[in-house]
């Protein structure tokens, strides 16, 4: 039998609730009834939310399915500035929690209709009453569409207390509005079949309350001296990795700089066994070592402001003499000042070439003193005395390309400018249809 709807109207009441989410920007939304998290699972996508939270009187069918809340690895490898956090609770929509008030959404999709009329009298009190969330958008059957639905008899669902007509949801809703400070839009999901629509109305029918005066009206309820009740009992809860997190964005921070300073050691190294290699076919001089020092010393010095070598390399060729000494190696930096690099041989990139040039490593630092201060102190970046270069150490094999050299050694390296940049289980009747 073909499907009566296309999507599936369980789909549709969750693309309901994802387009509002979406137009509004909600941060906080509760899911009443949420079952399975079917729609807590589609919710979480949604970066716009940051406390996304489910109940259901029914803590086993949570369980089995909570985890598929978690976050995934690309979540921990790719971490966004995005803030979630994910809670389940097992308890019932017609008691109290002082940890669900004041919420932007309070969802309540294809409920109502499994409580009794008591129990819906204080649903209306929890949620409308006491939770006093920004909005709420609650769907149930509308039982005037029931005669166009094939092989249905009685309820739709054998777990229902009643099916409202359109007039009756009405009622129930304009009733809320008046004596919890409510307005109220009705809508819907399941369009009936060309000509019929206005006789029976949608298949499943929507209000949506927006309360009255807003996020202040809601604010001055949840300052009274109303009790804090705790009724529920807290099945999961997770934070989701964000770069809000000082300790997740020092990490990603350190991972994109190390990345990124082995990448410009690299091409600098490609570049200068290039420039050796056209050296030696063109039967070019090379500089004596302490020759060369002069002439960086001179070049540096005269050019502070303007450093045309963003990456640097030392190498630790030491006399017999100095063995037994500290065998420290010391290079001019641009600003002409001394200092030391105790590894035999080390490459150095400066931080405002990685700051200026690498886009990501910009964004995340915010500023070249922010960069400094997150490497500081991390383990895995090794920075020269004053802190203004990453300092790598040359690889073995790298090192067997290049001849010894007690002093600093232009790259010839370009410009940084060329560095590139609960409700039940969905209804027996809508499984087949």
């Amino acid at each position: 039998m073909e499907p009566m709807f296309s999507p599936p109207l369980h789909r549709q009441r969750h693309q309901f609730v994802i387009d509002f989410v979406k137009r509004n920007k909600t941060k906080k939304v509760v899911d009443l009834g949420c079952s399975e998290c079917s729609l807590l699972q589609k919710l979480k996508f949604h970066r716009e939310i940051e406390l996304l939270v489910g109940v259901d009187i029914r803590g086993a069918i949570v369980k089995k399915k909570m985890h598929g809340l978690a976050p995934v690895s690309t979540d921990y490898l790719q971490p966004s500035y995005d803030q979630l956090r994910v809670e389940l609770y097992q308890g019932s929509v017609t008691q109290k929690d002082a940890r669900l008030r004041g919420f932007d959404l309070v969802t309540s999709i294809e409920l109502i209709e499994h409580l009794t009329l008591a129990d819906v009298e204080r649903f209306s009190e929890v949620v409308f009453g006491y939770m006093c969330p920004g909005a709420v958008i609650v769907s149930t059957p509308n039982s005037e569409f029931n005669p166009l639905l094939p092989g249905l008899s009685g309820f739709r669902h054998s777990d229902h207390k009643f099916e409202w007509t359109r007039a009756e949801f009405k009622s129930w809703a304009l009733k809320v509005c008046l004596e919890y400070g409510y307005e109220v839009e009705f809508t819907g999901v399941g369009q009936a079949p060309p000509g019929q629509q206005e006789r029976v109305g949608f298949c499943s029918q929507i209000g949506v309350f927006q309360r009255l005066g807003g996020s202040e009206s809601c604010s001055m309820l949840l300052g009274d001296d109303a009790e804090d009740v705790f009724s529920y009992t807290l099945l999961y809860s997770v934070n989701y990795p964000s770069l809000h997190d000082n300790n997740i964005l020092r990490r990603v921070l350190v991972s994109e700089v190390l990345y990124w300073a082995e990448k410009l050691k690299s091409r600098w190294m490609e570049e200068r066994t290039g420039e050796r290699q056209r050296q030696a076919e063109d039967g070019e001089e090379c500089f004596g070592a302490s020759e060369r020092d002069m002439e960086m010393g001179e070049k540096q010095t005269a050019c502070a402001s303007e450093v045309k070598t963003p990456v640097e390399q030392w190498d630790r060729g030491v006399s017999g003499q100095q063995e037994g000494e500290d065998q420290q190696v010391f290079w001019r930096n641009g600003l002409g000042r001394q200092e030391s690099c105790r590894s035999c041989r080390c490459v150095s990139v400066p931080l405002a070439v990685l700051w200026s040039c690498c886009p990501k490593v910009n964004a995340l630092s915010g500023s070249l003193s922010n960069l400094r201060h997150f490497l500081m102190d991390d383990p895995k970046v090794r920075l020269s005395q004053d802190g203004s270069a990453v300092l790598l150490n040359v690889q073995e094999q790298d090192a067997e390309e290049e001849e010894d050299h007690d002093v600093v050694e232009d790259s010839g390296y370009a410009e940084v400018s060329r560095c590139s940049h609960s409700a039940e289980p969905e209804e027996d009747w809508e499984a087949n249809f």
